[in-house]
């Protein structure tokens, strides 16, 4: 059986992940032509599934409302075709405790309490509290490995998402801080936002109405 995604599926799912963005990004969110993309993407908006927006000099795809339905529908029959569901709602349990503390050492990247604000910038001037927060990093890390190799043997379209988490997070270590939080690059932070994303679609869950 193949666990290969179809073109279509793809395009409106790297949709879905991305957001909003153009089409160099969304084909290359999975490795697609350019050229075909762009014509799926005009085909999706034709149906209603797609808008394209432009604003502020930057340009973009964003899944509509029936967009993001028929893209659930087709992740939830792709997974009932391979018989993975069971496997990825495992997955899905065990990833989320391990989200509470990547949103926490997100949080304590970007704050560093002092006695009088809780809430006062992390100006990385303190060398042990950074060096906590990449440690914290390392644990998902590891954590993160075994579930990504999981998901990659269930479908295809999963595989990527360790080796990127790991990718930003040696950068990180090597002083370049963007790769934690950034979200204009594929930081640890970008990579597991995109990881969470993928979940609930394919479940057809609402990331708001998380425990």
């Amino acid at each position: 059986m193949t666990r290969d995604s179809p073109h279509g599926l793809l395009v409106l799912h790297a949709v879905r992940i991305a957001g909003f963005a153009d089409t160099p990004v969304i084909a290359h969110r999975y490795g697609l032509d350019a050229a075909a993309t762009e014509e799926e993407l005009r085909d999706a908006e034709a149906r209603g599934w797609v808008g394209h927006t432009a604003f502020a000099g930057t340009e973009g795809w964003s899944l509509t409302e029936s967009g993001r339905a028929e893209n659930e529908r087709r992740l939830a029959a792709e997974l009932a075709r391979v018989g993975g569901a069971g496997e990825v709602r495992d997955i899905y349990r065990e990833f989320l405790p391990l989200n509470a503390l990547l949103l926490r050492a997100c949080t304590d990247w970007q704050l560093r309490p002092t006695a009088g604000d809780r809430l006062a910038v992390n100006d990385h001037s303190d060398p042990a509290w950074d060096a906590g927060v990449l440690r914290e990093l390392g644990g998902i890390d590891r954590a993160l490995t075994p579930l990504a190799d999981r998901l990659g043997s269930v479908l295809t379209r999963f595989r990527g998402y360790g080796t990127r988490f790991t990718t930003a997070l040696t950068r990180a270590r090597a002083g370049e801080g963007a790769w934690v939080d950034r979200t204009d690059v594929d930081s640890c932070h970008r990579v597991w936002f995109e990881l969470h994303e993928d979940l609930i679609a394919t479940l057809g869950l609402d990331r708001h109405a998380e425990p």
